[in-house]
């Protein structure tokens, strides 16, 4: 009976003594993410928002989500994009899905509008033959809708789009990855107002 009572208590032990790490982590999460915002080389209107449209792979957005984090926007997932708590996601993101403002829409086109009422200057969608990344001029706060790289960005969300964003593509097959094309734009929006050097 003792060695049983024994194990009983090493076993909540354990329980209490991990929920109180992850409470720990959590709110050390929330106050780094606080004192970087506070602190983001005097610009307090560099607010950005990805909104993903129905991305499938988790691989995909945990790697937005490690950008995001990099560059303290935020990101609105649409559909059957993964969101916090995921575990795919979870692993891919290390960490950053903790840290990175997110909240779900069922579509992007409900995601667009939602974030225009809440005054956003300018929303964009990263697709093919529009502006180049480093010619556009950004307002704030901006939203930047990444599609699914099958299907692009809906058709109902491009037509409530302010203008389309894109990469130069030299090549044939004209196709870059989600995950990459986000790094790439969000970097040039960083570096075109100061932000990023």
């Amino acid at each position: 009976m003792f060695v049983f009572v024994e194990k009983f208590m090493s076993f909540i032990y354990y329980i209490i003594k991990n929920a109180l790490r992850q409470v720990l982590l959590l709110v050390k999460f929330e106050l780094l993410r606080y004192f970087i915002s506070m602190t983001k080389i005097g610009r307090t209107d560099f607010r950005v928002v990805l909104v993903l449209d129905r991305l499938r792979s988790a691989h995909n957005t945990g790697n937005i989500f490690r950008i995001a984090e990099a560059l303290n926007a935020e990101i609105a997932a649409c559909g059957y994009t993964p969101f916090p708590p995921h575990p795919k996601l979870e692993k891919t993101a290390m960490g950053s899905d903790k840290m990175v403002k997110c909240r779900h829409f069922e579509t992007s086109l409900e995601a667009v509008q939602t974030l225009r009422a809440e005054g956003f200057k300018m929303i964009l969608a990263a697709e093919p033959g529009g502006k180049g990344a480093w010619e556009m001029e950004y307002e704030f706060p901006l939203a930047i809708v990444f599609g699914n790289e099958a299907l692009g960005v809906s058709e109902d969300t491009l037509s409530n789009v302010d203008d389309i964003v894109s990469l130069p593509m030299l090549g044939g097959k004209a196709s870059i990855n989600v995950g990459n094309a986000a790094a790439a734009i969000m970097y040039a929006v960083a570096a075109k107002n100061g932000i990023v050097k």
